[in-house]
């Protein structure tokens, strides 16, 4: 049976665990990377034992599919190529630097019959794969993802690069349309927006409130989901999840109340029934594995099946338009002001 050739594109910090994980992939063959940094590209090809190449168009008809991590600003023109030539598209999030290209990008992918998947890896995080069946209908979520600076991605700010994976997951949750948006946002180290707090307020009246930061001197990534079936804790981080949902009792019986009321009342005992009598606690358990192997399986499994991928083209233009809105916001606030220094010249694509 012959492998699937695939190829990567870009070899900086993410792009080289993309080529590692496809050199070791069963049923693929790796047939190249390509990177503008001829040095970069050669440890990489080398280290998995395939070649590299300064040109990433060399590689147009040479493979079925191509997983492109290169900087934020080249996505358009490096999966636009691959695209119109029917190769199959893996490309990193955000999907394009705005609305615009992400429209592009989809329309060439329908148009040449091309599977467009965008790397939302947080979708396969094992503690969102675990909750995501019984997160019912949600009424509020609360989301927070914060982290230290990275000294990438400086092409973008944090609302592309950080918040995008929680926006992704939020329209995924509410099954309505986002009517309202309200956010603000500062920038500290470049010349975008660093911090950013966002509301959504959904057509059917669920509310998600987002928090988004790359300078902060802690990593938190943070989920609480709550609807009418209980409340949901998910820390992606840690990949641990906690349901708080209201056990037989306090549905059908006398609930703490109702009990505190009778004569001779025992109340601390009561305050130490709510968990665990009153309101059941379950944690589930989590799978043992790595989110970035399980997306490019699953690239691979579409490119073979031609089943959609789990993040379309569709699926990730929709988290930029309400991005767009996020941003448009931000830009508007008072307090905008110039970046505090300069950012690094873009380089060519990969």
């Amino acid at each position: 049976m012959m492998k699937l050739p695939l190829a990567v594109i870009g070899t900086g910090a993410l792009g080289r665990h993309h080529a590692r994980i496809l050199s070791q992939m069963a049923g693929v063959e790796l047939v190249a990377v390509a990177d503008t940094n001829a040095t970069a590209a050669a440890a990489v090809a080398a280290a998995c034992h395939t070649r590299a190449t300064s040109d990433y168009r060399e590689l147009l008809h040479q493979v079925r599919g191509v997983v492109v991590v290169v900087p934020t600003f080249a996505h358009r023109e490096v999966a636009a190529d691959f695209l119109a030539a029917g190769v199959d598209v893996l490309v990193e999030k955000p999907i394009a630097t705005n609305v615009a290209e992400a429209r592009e990008l989809t329309e060439l992918a329908r148009r040449h019959n091309c599977l467009l998947q965008v790397g939302h890896v947080e979708r396969f995080n094992p503690a969102w794969t675990a909750a995501r069946p019984h997160l019912g209908d949600p009424r509020y979520i609360r989301v927070e993802r914060v982290s230290p600076f990275a000294f990438r991605s400086t092409d973008i700010g944090v609302v592309h690069d950080v918040m995008i994976h929680d926006i992704d997951l939020v329209l995924d949750l509410v099954h309505a349309p986002v009517a309202d948006v309200h956010a603000f946002g500062t920038r500290i180290l470049g010349a975008h927006e660093d911090c950013v707090q966002a509301r959504l307020t959904f057509s059917n009246g669920s509310i998600a409130d987002l928090t988004a930061n790359r300078v902060s001197p802690i990593t938190t990534r943070k989920m609480q989901v709550w609807s009418t079936a209980g409340c949901a804790h998910l820390d992606f981080a840690a990949r641990e999840v906690v349901h708080y949902r209201p056990g037989p009792l306090l549905r059908f019986g006398d609930g703490p109340l109702e009990r505190a009321c009778e004569p001779n009342a025992d109340i601390e005992q009561l305050k130490q029934d709510i968990f665990g009598k009153y309101i059941e606690i379950d944690k589930p358990a989590i799978a043992g594995c790595d989110q970035l192997t399980d997306e490019l399986s699953a690239f691979v499994n579409c490119i073979e099946t031609r089943r959609p991928p789990l993040v379309t083209g569709e699926v990730a233009l929709n988290a930029m338009v309400v991005a767009g809105r996020i941003l448009e916001q931000v830009a508007a606030a008072p307090w905008s002001a110039p970046a505090t220094c300069p950012l690094p010249g873009r380089r060519r694509a990969g």
